[in-house]
C-alpha cells in the first residue's frame, strides 16, 4: 500500500508523510534534516573524490602505524641509519629480529599505498628487510651446523644483504653494490665485494623475471627506458650547464639537509610535538596525512603538483627527451578529465603557470612536503622522493635551456636539439648522490633508464654536487644518527681539524679500573659488586700494574659465588680464582698516549671497537671508548669557548 501523504494546515509547501506529521518533535526533527542536507550540499560542492583521497592516505598512514605499533618499534622510518650503526660494531636489540618482519612489510604496503599524498618511497625499507632475513639465516645456518657465531661473518652477510635491498627495487645489481658500500661502511673488505654481487644479480634478475611471467614485460628490460638520442645526446659546450646543474643540486641539497635535520630535532625537542608523538602517534600520523592529502587533491592545488602521476609516471614523465616548453609555445594543450597514459607531460602543463610555473611549484611545495613527511612514524624510503626532486630540478633547467637554445646549441657548425630528459636524469642523480653523499646514483640512474649516452655528464654534475654538500653538511643518514642520538663515531677524513695533532693523552679517560693478581677475593667481590663494567683490566701485581688482559665480569661472579663459603678473608686471592679456570682474554691490541687521535679514530673505524686500553711501558694508565673520541671530535669540530 502506498504511504499516504498530506499537507499541513495553512502550508502550502511540499507534502509530507503522516509519519513525519504525526511523529514526536516534528519540528525539531525537520530541522535538522534541513541542517544536514544544506551541510552535504556545501560539503559536497568541492567534489567527492577529495574525502575519499583524503580519507585514504590518513587510513593507510594509521594503518601503517598501527602494524608497528602492535609488534613492535624498530620496524619504523628508513632502517638504513640503524644498519649503519650496527655494521659500525654496535649492537641494537631486536632490531634484527624476524618477528618485525610482517610488521615491516604490511606497514610498507600501506605506505606505499598513499601514492602521491604521502609520497615516500621503499628503499630503505626494502634493505632492512632483506637484512632482517639475512641475520635469520645466518642464525639458522649457526643453529644447523653447531659453529660457534662468526661477527665478521655476519658482518658479512649483512653487507651482502643490503645490496639485494637497493637490487631488488631498481632491479640495479651493481650500483646496488656500490651505493650499499658508499652508504653503509667506512671500510670494506675485497672479499665480501663478489658475495654482494653474486646475491644482487640474482635478487635483480629474479625481479625482473617475475615482470615478465606476469606478461607486464616481453622480456627482462630497464625500469625507466629512455629513448635518447644515441648519436650526438649533447654538444660539448654543455658539459658546462651539467657541472652548473650539479652545483645547483649540491647547493639545493645543502638547504634541503640543514632543514630536514633541524625541524627534525624540533620535533624531538618540541614540549608540544614531542608529547603528542609520545601519547598520540596515531593522531600525529593522521593530523600530518591530512596535511598533504589536502595539498595534493588532484583539482586542488595538486593540479599544479602533477598528484595524479605515481611515483614510477613521474620519472617517465620527466625523463621525456622532448621540451615541453617548445611544445606547448604556440599551442595550450588541455588538461584531461582522465589521466593520459601516452601524454604524461599535459599532468604538468597550465596554461596560466606555463611548464616553468607548475615545476617551481612542484620544487618548492615538495621541499617542505618531503620534510614533514620524514617525521611521520611509519616504515618508509627517503630515496625514491629526493631521485625525482632532483629530477624535477634537471628538468626546470633543461627546459629553460631549450628555450633560451631553441635550435640547438652550435658546436663545430652543428647545432643539435637540447633534450631535458638528460638534464633530468642528471639532476635526480646530482641531487640523490648529494644528499646520500654517494657517487653510485651515476651509474644508478644508467641502469634504471638502460641508456649510457650521458656518462660523462651525469657523472661530472654528480661530482660536483657532492663536492658542495660533503663540504658543507652530513648525509641524510648521518644526520638521522646524530639526530636520534645513535652510537655512531662522526666522520673526520676530509675535514679541515688537526686530528693529526690531537694525541690519546689528551683526552683518553684515566680513572679506570684494574684488578690485580694479587687482590684479596673481598676486594673483587667489591669491585664487581660496585661496578657495572662488562670486563676489568686485568694487571700483573697492585705495584707494577703491568696490563696482561682483561677478565669478564659475568666470569668474576660465576666463580666467586662457587667458592666455597668457608674460606678464611686475606688468604686467598685472584691469582687463586685464575688457576681454578676463570677465563681471561689477552690484549692484542692497545693504545699509546701518544697515538695520534687520527689513528685511533681509523682503527676503531677499521676493527669495529668499542673500547681500547693506554699503556705506557706495559702499564695501565687509561682507556679510550666511543665517548671520549666523539667529545675529542666534537672539541675540535667545535671548540669550546675559553674561560
Amino acid at each position: 500500500m502506498e504511504e499516504l501523504v498530506g499537507l499541513r494546515e495553512g502550508s502550502s509547501g511540499s507534502p509530507v508523510s503522516l509519519r513525519e506529521l504525526w511523529g514526536p518533535y516534528p519540528r525539531v526533527r525537520r530541522g535538522v534534516r534541513g541542517g544536514l542536507e544544506w551541510l552535504k550540499q556545501k560539503v559536497f560542492r568541492v567534489g567527492e573524490d577529495w574525502y575519499f583521497l583524503m580519507t585514504l592516505g590518513v587510513l593507510m598512514a594509521l594503518i601503517s602505524y598501527t602494524m608497528n605499533f602492535t609488534i613492535g618499534r624498530v620496524v619504523r622510518g628508513s632502517g638504513l641509519p640503524e644498519l649503519k650503526t650496527i655494521l659500525s660494531g654496535v649492537v641494537l636489540e631486536d632490531y634484527l629480529d624476524i618477528k618485525n618482519f610482517g610488521a615491516k612489510v604490511a606497514g610498507l604496503t600501506c605506505t606505499l599505498a598513499t601514492g602521491s599524498t604521502i609520497f615516500l618511497g621503499k628503499v630503505g625499507p626494502f634493505v632492512h628487510l632483506s637484512v632482517m632475513i639475512a641475520a635469520y639465516l645466518g642464525r639458522v645456518h649457526t643453529k644447523a651446523t653447531g659453529e660457534s657465531e662468526n661477527k665478521s661473518k655476519q658482518n658479512e652477510m649483512l653487507v651482502a644483504a643490503a645490496a639485494v635491498g637497493v637490487a631488488t627495487v631498481f632491479a640495479a645489481p651493481f650500483s646496488g653494490v656500490l651505493f650499499s658500500i658508499e652508504v653503509m661502511s667506512s671500510h670494506f673488505s675485497v672479499w665480501d665485494y663478489w658475495r654482494g654481487f653474486f646475491a644482487a644479480t640474482c635478487g635483480a634478475f629474479m625481479f625482473r623475471l617475475l615482470a615478465v611471467f606476469n606478461s607486464e614485460q616481453e622480456t627482462i628490460t630497464s625500469l625507466f627506458k629512455t629513448s635518447f638520442r644515441v648519436d650526438v645526446p649533447f654538444d660539448l659546450p654543455e658539459i658546462f650547464f651539467f657541472v652548473a646543474l650539479g652545483a645547483i643540486c649540491g647547493i639545493l641539497s645543502c638547504a634541503y639537509l640543514f632543514c630536514q635535520r633541524t625541524f627534525l630535532g624540533f620535533v624531538k625537542t618540541n614540549r608540544v610535538v614531542s608529547k603528542l608523538l609520545a601519547t598520540s602517534k596515531p593522531l600525529y600520523s593522521a593530523l600530518v596525512a591530512l596535511v598533504l592529502a589536502s595539498i595534493t587533491y588532484p583539482p586542488g592545488v595538486g593540479r599544479f603538483l602533477a598528484s595524479r602521476l605515481s611515483m614510477k609516471e613521474h620519472l617517465d614523465s620527466l625523463f621525456d627527451n622532448h621540451s615541453w616548453a617548445l611544445m606547448t609555445r604556440n599551442s595550450s594543450p588541455p588538461w584531461p578529465e582522465e589521466l593520459d597514459p601516452q601524454n604524461l607531460w599535459f599532468e604538468w602543463y597550465h596554461p596560466r603557470f606555463t611548464i616553468f610555473g607548475t615545476l617551481a611549484f612542484f620544487l618548492v611545495m615538495k621541499f617542505w612536503m618531503l620534510i614533514l613527511a620524514t617525521t611521520i612514524p611509519i616504515p618508509a624510503g627517503y630515496f625514491m622522493p629526493i631521485f625525482i626532486f632532483g629530477a624535477a630540478i634537471g628538468r626546470l633547467i633543461g627546459e629553460a635551456l631549450a628555450l633560451a637554445f631553441p635550435e640547438g646549441i652550435v658546436a663545430g657548425g652543428v647545432t643539435n636539439p637540447i633534450m631535458p630528459g638528460g638534464y633530468a636524469l642528471a639532476g635526480a642523480a646530482a641531487f640523490s648522490g648529494a644528499v646520500t653523499h654517494t657517487i653510485s646514483t651515476a651509474l644508478l640512474a644508467f641502469e634504471l633508464t638502460g641508456q649510457i649516452v650521458h656518462a660523462l655528464p651525469v657523472l661530472m654534475a654528480v661530482l660536483a654536487a657532492n663536492a658542495v654538500a660533503q663540504s658543507c653538511q652530513p648525509s641524510f643518514y648521518d644526520g638521522t644518527i646524530i639526530v636520534k642520538k645513535l652510537p655512531y663515531l662522526p666522520w673526520i677524513r676530509g675535514r679541515k681539524i688537526s686530528s693529526q695533532r690531537v694525541i690519546v693523552g689528551h683526552f683518553m679517560n684515566c680513572t679506570i679500573t684494574t684488578l690485580a693478581k694479587d687482590t684479596p677475593l673481598e676486594e673483587v667481590a667489591r669491585v664487581v659488586t660496585s661496578t657495572d663494567l662488562a670486563k676489568y683490566f686485568l694487571v700483573e701485581s697492585t705495584e707494577s700494574q703491568i696490563l696482561v688482559g682483561t677478565v669478564g665480569r659475568a666470569h668474576l661472579v660465576q666463580a666467586l659465588q662457587a667458592e666455597p663459603p668457608s674460606w678464611a678473608p686475606g688468604h686467598r686471592h685472584l691469582r687463586d680464582l685464575l688457576a681454578g679456570g676463570c677465563p681471561t682474554e689477552p690484549v692484542t691490541l692497545q693504545l699509546s698516549p701518544e697515538t695520534s687521535l687520527h689513528q685511533a679514530h681509523n682503527l676503531f673505524e677499521l676493527l669495529k671497537l668499542q673500547s681500547l686500553p693506554v699503556t705506557s711501558l706495559g702499564r695501565a694508565v687509561g682507556s679510550v671508548s666511543w665517548v671520549e673520541l666523539k667529545k675529542a671530535i666534537s672539541n675540535l669540530t667545535n671548540p669550546p669557548a675559553p674561560k
